[in-house]
Formats: structure tokens, C-alpha cells, sequence
């Protein structure tokens, strides 16, 4: 078998078994942080920080080990826009929350029936095409082209490093304090060590993020037809899916449209065998409204910050890139703009 289709295989299982576990578990970044903040429900968020612990943990094992380059790898790159990265995760949160979930959330609502979801996706693979290659992407590139920096310490280990560290102490030392603090934190609370099914999709998801590395990052290496090093992500790629969808005679599938359809796939396989599948509409065109806008929110700011709540909350912090320090840092601000405050989106009056 040869690496491209390698890849492609490894997409569709990862796919599949993020839709189905995030049905099955509620994993969604939007509804963690909105049980923590605002209803004091604190369990959902620790899955969330139990599979960042991993991700980073397992993805930063493969590079010990030497079987996956990370620095291939958007997240490391040398030359990046912070003030661009930042104002692109805080349009990603605001819209997070007025769509009421991220973009693999609304993938796997849609695959349950949810057909507010439809929307949602669709609208925000139309922003992201419009940001990465349409008519937004002129400005987008001309605010990256005056903001942007070239370092040579562009990772939390290059920052130890220049400290005096060797490389791989630094690496050990970034890898092992992050890790273990987002660990810690997830069973330090009491509910959450009780809630086995969410301490798997944790540590499942997390995982999921460390085999889109080894999948593109070392069985799809491939001198002659090399694959593009990343994991977990779903902005560009639910664009690039919509494109695929019609303009299929003129595209290749890659890891990243491969995995839409598979989260899709799985979370609609697991809907009609647990029996969870049923139809869902909008309330009010007022309500369709506040989720288009989050989808094109969520489509502009995803581009913008290099991922969305799973691409750089999760698979690029596992890179332990400074720059997906800066574009979560705006996710989280946007999405506690969205939750509480002046600007909190208020919930919608019912007919």
C-alpha cells in the first residue's frame, strides 16, 4: 500500500472515531468552558485538558523518538502574525458561541440530525474559502504582511534552549511541566474522576491527535510525493470538503477532507445505532441568523488564527508552538466575551 493511501486510511479511522466519541461524550470546547463559567459545571472542561495533557505528551514522545518532524509542521514556522493570530481566535470564539459549538461540533451535531449544523458548516466553509483564497484573503494577507515576525525561538523548548538547555532537555522539561499541569488539573476534580466515560474520550481524543502526526508525519513520509505534515484540524478542511464535494474531477483527497467525512460518518453511524438520531430545526429565522454569523465568524478567525478550538487548542498546542500559545489565548478571550460580560450572546426568546 502505498503512503498516500496510508494516510487517507488513517484519516478516515481517526475521523470515525472522533464523530462518534464526540457524540457520544459532549466534547466540544464551547460547551466545556460554557459549563465551567457560566453554570458551574466543571467535568467537560477537564476532558478538554486531559486531551490536551495527551495530545501534547504522546505528540512530543514521537518526536523524542524520532518518527514524526513537527517543525514541518504550520504551527512552527518561523516567520508568523501575532496580532493577525490573535484577532483570528478572538472572531473564532465570539462565533464559537453564537453558533453554540466549534466546527468538529457542528460536523458531528449534523451527522445526529441537527440541521441548525448544516448551516453552520456550510457557512463557515464558505468565510474559510472566502479568507484563505477569496475575496477576504487580499486583506487578510496584507494585515500578515505588516504584523508579521520572524523568530528564531519560536516554540516554548526554543525558549528553554536559548536559556542554556540542550534541545532535547528542553523538549523533555516543556513537554513534561504542560502536560502534567493539564493532567493534574483535569483529576483534581472529584465529578470528573467519577465520569469514566468522559476520562476516555479524553484520553482517546488527545490520542487521536498524536496519530494525525505519526499517520502524515511518518507512514505517509514519501520523498517522491511528500505529505503535508499536520493532525486534527477542521476550518481549511471543511472548506477544502465543500470544494472537494463540487469540484471532485478536479481535486485530490487529502488527510484533512478525509477526516470531515469521517467524523461526519462516524458520528451518524453512532447516532442510529444508539438511537440518537432525530431532526432538528432552527426556532426563529432570528436564530439562524445568530448561527450563520457564527459560522462566517468561526470560518474568517480559523483562517486567520492557523486552526480553530481543535486545530490549535489541541494539535497545535501539542506542537508546543508559541504562536498557538497566541491564537488560543484570543480563543479562550473570545469565547469569555461570548459567555459573560457587556458583550455575553443572550439567549433567544422562545415563540
Amino acid at each position: 500500500m502505498d503512503p498516500t493511501t496510508i494516510v487517507i486510511l488513517s484519516a478516515l479511522i481517526i475521523g470515525l472515531i472522533y464523530g462518534s466519541v464526540g457524540l457520544v461524550s459532549g466534547f466540544c470546547m464551547m460547551s466545556s468552558l460554557r459549563g465551567w463559567w457560566a453554570q458551574g459545571d466543571g467535568r467537560l472542561v477537564r476532558t478538554y485538558a486531559l486531551a490536551m495533557g495527551v495530545a501534547i505528551a504522546a505528540s512530543q514522545l514521537l518526536v523524542t523518538a524520532g518518527l514524526v518532524d513537527l517543525g514541518k509542521s504550520i504551527y512552527l514556522q518561523p516567520s508568523f502574525s501575532a496580532p493577525v493570530m490573535f484577532v483570528g481566535g478572538l472572531l473564532f470564539g465570539y462565533g464559537m458561541v453564537l453558533s453554540n459549538g466549534c466546527g468538529s461540533r457542528a460536523l458531528v451535531l449534523l451527522g445526529r440530525g441537527n440541521l441548525r449544523s448544516f448551516v453552520v458548516v456550510i457557512v463557515l466553509g464558505i468565510f474559510a474559502e472566502m479568507t484563505l483564497k477569496g475575496l477576504i484573503a487580499p486583506a487578510r494577507i496584507a494585515m500578515v504582511q505588516v504584523s508579521q515576525l520572524t523568530l528564531t525561538t519560536n516554540s516554548v523548548p526554543a525558549v528553554l534552549a536559548s536559556f542554556g538547555l540542550g534541545a532535547p532537555q528542553a523538549r523533555m522539561i516543556a513537554a513534561s511541566v504542560l502536560a502534567a499541569a493539564l493532567i493534574i488539573f483535569a483529576f483534581a476534580h472529584a465529578p470528573f474522576r467519577r465520569s469514566l466515560g468522559q476520562i476516555v474520550a479524553g484520553l482517546i481524543v488527545g490520542g487521536l491527535v498524536a496519530a494525525g502526526w505519526y499517520a502524515t508525519g511518518h507512514l505517509g513520509a514519501d520523498d517522491f510525493n511528500p505529505t503535508p505534515v499536520t493532525s486534527l484540524t477542521f476550518i481549511a478542511p471543511i472548506a477544502d470538503a465543500l470544494q472537494y464535494m463540487m469540484l471532485s474531477t478536479g481535486s485530490t483527497l487529502n488527510f484533512g477532507i478525509v477526516t470531515v467525512f469521517g467524523v461526519f460518518a462516524g458520528s451518524l453511524l453512532t447516532a442510529l445505532v444508539t438511537g440518537r438520531f432525530h431532526l432538528e430545526g432552527y426556532q426563529s429565522p432570528q436564530h439562524m441568523l445568530r448561527s450563520a454569523s457564527g459560522g462566517a465568524l468561526m470560518g474568517i478567525g480559523g483562517v486567520m488564527a492557523f486552526g480553530c478550538s481543535v486545530g490549535q487548542g489541541l494539535t497545535g498546542l501539542s506542537t508546543l508552538s508559541l504562536s498557538s500559545l497566541v491564537a488560543i489565548a484570543g480563543i479562550l478571550l473570545g469565547t469569555g466575551a461570548g459567555l459573560r460580560g457587556a458583550l455575553r450572546v443572550r439567549p433567544l426568546a422562545t415563540a
